[in-house]
């Protein structure tokens, strides 16, 4: 995974990047955090309630050499500012500047993803979830973002 940050008000423009085909989305994305979390980096996931209840849930069961500390946008602030992982419904419950990868695991294009250095998509390889990802992209394509592919499918026959 190819990760790089950079602080709030930079020139620099967000990277967008979909990973496909993930098999199984879950132990994927908690791959992904564990990666993010040991290079240094500051994650906001944006997901729906249930989904981020579930997710949390999942995270508090990893084994403790697998752990990745993460809150809630409504945790305490002395929870959120030892975190570096937030689960949120909406990425502009984040603090500005703190973090520099959006991970989305929702439906639609977050709002205030542009405030992020990098963001993640992540797509399952259910046919409704890639549809969804197409339109996504679509989105980011139009406004004139550039987007990295990345076919989890590929890695696994390497």
């Amino acid at each position: 995974f190819f990760f790089f940050f950079c602080g709030a008000g930079s020139s620099q423009v967000t990277e967008v990047a979909f990973h496909f085909g993930a098999a199984d989305t879950l132990a994927y994305f908690f791959l992904l955090l564990r990666k993010a979390v040991a290079g240094g980096s500051r994650v906001v996931v944006v997901a729906d309630a249930a989904a981020l209840a579930q997710l949390d849930t999942d995270l508090w069961a990893l084994s403790p050499t697998d752990f990745v500390p993460h809150c809630a946008d409504t945790a305490a602030r002395a929870v959120q500012g030892r975190s570096p992982v937030w689960l949120v419904t909406d990425a502009a419950h984040a603090p500005a500047g703190r973090f520099g990868v959006l991970v989305n695991l929702a439906d639609a294009v977050p709002t205030g993803f542009a405030e992020f250095a990098r963001v993640i998509e992540v797509v399952s390889t259910q046919d409704a979830d890639r549809e969804k990802a197409r339109e996504r992209w679509r989105f980011y394509a139009q406004r004139g973002y550039s987007i990295q592919r990345h076919d989890l499918n590929l890695k696994r026959a390497d």
